[in-house]
């Protein structure tokens, strides 16, 4: 290997410091292991550098809006200053608000409660629950699964070309609910393609970004997206904070998402007895409440930090360790990766799987009892994707499984694999030797279900 090579490897294979990366677990067979976590879908450990500017910036907690003093001065600046690095690292419009929420979750059930009267909703099934269950309350048209990015852009593009038209003889507001990387497979959506189709025909879309702003840059502007909503924690930093960002005038016309301090500008009473409130117009309108200044200032450090390592060498490095993950699956025939959009569909670091012969609670257990590696089995809040993903393939109960299914339903989950900027190369390689010898020597240790899981039987 020559020098320049090397040193390119090296780079490649450098992760990004984070809380944990030192964290030793007990296995069940003897002895411990440097735990290896492979969940960052549902959970990214924090960056270190976010860690330390919170640990830098607590001595000088104060309330937020609220006082004239020092250290309330210096958090409502934090705090605002938050607002535009957010708005900076999501390539905002000057008009766009940045709302912080506690979740994407939080963010989408804010964005359903401001949707104008008689608005239609367009959202794929394969959406996370996050963003296929917020619009209940809407008239809302839920969308098969697409086989191929651009048959995703047909189906909406005819779902909106026949939607219903109003009583005066047009269409009403309609928004376009779409993720941008999925949960479940770690496949790119054509997000900047289905925004065209979604303002062609004259409908908003919103652009849920959990697993594509952790692993690609995310810009408004260039997607062309209405909306963007986001959390935290996905995002290696701590705390239940998330965003939502984007046009203003819905948000602004909405009654508050809460009512309370902070969203109200004046309040003063009727002579009949009442109060007659005026709210906000700009985000505060629906930051009802003491916000989370803290969540708000990780999200920010860590949006600095992921722009200063650069998104071109992350997306780089991510994509070796997927090329790793992805060739060691494929040298075990047992092995079959969910996939809506084939092998070559661009992803991030997100895979999930199935393997003959195992349930998938189960091959999760002896993963984490047996090699320290943490993964995620079940139907990762992704229901409807997955159990279509899943149909044809009956799951084998083994030793322990799944709780049981719904009567007439066979009962199915899968494994996910999933890491980004702070996963060392050791740690999917680990994980790639675990499957294999799983598979080929199976589990070394007894397992029970027990309240739902499936864990190691320690009763002998």
């Amino acid at each position: 290997m020559s020098v320049s090579t090397a040193a390119a490897d090296r780079s490649v294979c450098t992760p990004l410091p984070v809380l944990g990366r030192d964290v030793t677990v007990p296995l069940v067979t003897g002895g411990e292991v440097s735990y290896a976590a492979l969940d960052y879908a549902a959970s990214a450990p924090a960056l270190q550098r976010v860690w330390d500017d919170v640990a830098a910036y607590a001595p000088y907690y104060g309330s937020v809006h609220r006082g004239a003093g020092y250290l309330s001065q210096l958090s409502t600046d934090l705090f605002e200053n938050a607002r535009r690095t957010v708005a900076e690292f999501l390539d905002c419009r000057d008009t766009d608000q940045v709302v912080f929420t506690r979740s994407t979750t939080d963010s989408l059930n804010l964005l359903a409660a401001a949707l104008p009267a008689d608005c239609q909703v367009f959202v794929f099934e394969t959406e996370h629950h996050a963003s296929l269950l917020p619009w209940r309350d809407a008239h809302v048209t839920y969308l098969d699964a697409p086989r191929t990015p651009r048959q995703a852009v047909e189906t909406l593009e005819r779902a909106l070309a026949d939607r219903a038209v109003s009583a005066e003889g047009g269409y009403g507001p309609a928004l376009v609910c779409v993720t941008g990387a999925s949960n479940v497979t770690g496949e790119l959506w054509p997000v900047r393609e289905l925004a065209a189709a979604a303002h062609a025909h004259g409908a908003r879309i919103v652009l849920d970004a959990a697993q594509l702003a952790p692993h690609h840059p995310v810009s408004l502007q260039d997607l062309d997206v209405d909306w963007v909503a986001f959390s935290g924690h996905k995002l290696y930093a701590p705390f239940g904070s998330g965003v939502l960002a984007g046009r203003a005038d819905w948000l602004r016309e909405a009654e508050p998402y809460l009512a309370g301090g902070g969203a109200s500008r004046k309040v003063t009473r009727r002579e009949d007895g009442g109060v007659d409130v005026e709210w906000h117009e700009s985000a505060a309108r629906h930051e009802a409440g003491s916000p989370n200044v803290i969540g708000a200032y990780s999200i920010a450090s860590a949006c600095k930090a992921l722009t200063e390592a650069g998104f071109d060498a992350l997306v780089a490095r991510e994509q070796y360790l997927i090329e790793k993950v992805r060739t060691g699956l494929a040298e075990v025939p047992q092995v079959r990766i969910l996939s809506l959009f084939g092998d070559d569909a661009p992803r991030v670091g997100v895979i999930s799987f199935v393997v003959e012969g195992w349930n998938s609670s189960h091959f999760a257990a002896a993963l984490s009892a047996e090699y320290g590696i943490g993964v995620r089995d079940g139907l990762f809040c992704a229901h409807p994707l997955v159990r279509t993903l899943l149909g044809s393939d009956p799951q084998t109960q083994g030793e322990c499984g799944a709780p049981e299914a719904a009567p007439g339903e066979k009962s199915l989950n899968a494994i996910r694999v999933s890491f980004g900027a702070g996963t060392p190369a050791e740690h999917v390689e680990r994980f790639v030797n675990a499957v294999q010898e799983l598979v080929t020597d199976g589990a070394r240790w007894n397992y029970r279900t027990e309240d739902g899981r499936c864990v190691p039987d320690t009763s002998a």
